[in-house]
């Protein structure tokens, strides 16, 4: 940098004699620097050593044994080849009637959540809704929906509605709909508050601020997290199926019971080619919202 004359080496040098040389004095000033309080170097080592036990712990609990991985393998092997070749046995528009099924689940489920989402993340949002017992409030409400999986959801929304989709689209509803509450609040939290300024500068209320600096900055971001969301749905909404929700899941849970494992394999390869179509066509949404890339 101009301005600043350089150290050569031998200064180098001469510093840290000097610095050594008064290294106890050093030490006197500055203990905290030179070594940590015993809380911290407890919580070093203890915190580590409980992650440990507790791996330990659990694999004694839940009877891991890598001789019974081993020992299994060969029957994993049998399996393996009972499915080649993939074949649907004259089930293909079924199996695509229903994989088409499982899509609309995720999509639509997706989208419910988000919507209904969207509007309530403000809330718990702190620089939207300074009242703590508010988004305190909120938080917790999303807390607890998002805390229960998808599959339960399923299980309770069978009881209610029925068996079928429409039970497969409130599961995911209602389990991204705490997620994607969590993930817009701090979206919104996480602005700079520039645009919101700009906006108050120019005789702006309250709601316009929101509505025309907030929205357009956070709404990038909230696109690509509801993109992701539906992708990560198409696997969900397969899952949920084996409960009776529809999609899919019904199939490979009937295959599967009689060892049809050549239409197994046919129908988890069609869920495999879908879910890389959907994720590279999510990518590239996601890329051409926030500017990176252009859709086509």
């Amino acid at each position: 940098m101009s301005g600043v004359p350089a150290i050569s080496q031998s200064g180098r040098g001469r510093l840290a004699d000097a610095a050594l040389a008064d290294l106890d004095a050093l030490k006197q000033r500055h203990g905290r620097h030179f070594g940590g309080s015993p809380r911290r170097r407890l919580a070093a080592i203890g915190i580590p050593a409980l992650i440990v036990f507790g791996a330990f712990y659990a694999m004694i609990e839940l009877n891991f044994s890598l001789q019974r991985i081993l020992g299994g393998l060969h029957r994993l092997g049998q399996f393996a080849v009972l499915m080649i070749p993939p074949e649907p046995q004259g089930r293909f528009v079924a199996f695509s009637i229903a994989l088409g099924e499982t899509l609309g689940i995720a999509f639509l489920g997706t989208l419910i959540a988000a919507c209904l989402a969207f509007p309530i993340a403000f809330l718990a949002a702190r620089n939207v809704i300074p009242n703590i017992f508010v988004h305190f409030a909120v938080r917790r409400t999303f807390d607890v929906i998002r805390s229960v999986d998808t599959l339960i959801w399923a299980l309770l929304w069978i009881t209610v509605v029925g068996l079928g989709p429409f039970a497969g689209v409130l599961a995911i509803a209602c389990a991204d709909f705490g997620a994607l509450g969590k993930l817009f609040s701090e979206a919104i939290e996480a602005t700079d508050g520039k645009s919101r300024e700009g906006v108050t500068a120019a005789g702006g209320n309250k709601l316009e601020q929101v509505r025309f600096g907030l929205v357009p900055e956070v709404l990038p971001v909230i696109a690509s997290q509801v993109l992701y969301f539906i992708e990560s749905n198409t696997r969900s909404a397969t899952i949920i199926g084996i409960v009776g929700a529809g999609g899919v899941g019904a199939y490979l849970t009937e295959l599967i019971r009689v060892l049809e494992l050549k239409q197994v394999a046919f129908l988890i390869l069609m869920i495999l080619v879908t879910v890389a179509i959907i994720d590279f066509i999510s990518t590239r949404l996601r890329l051409a919202i926030i500017g990176k890339a252009k859709v086509v």
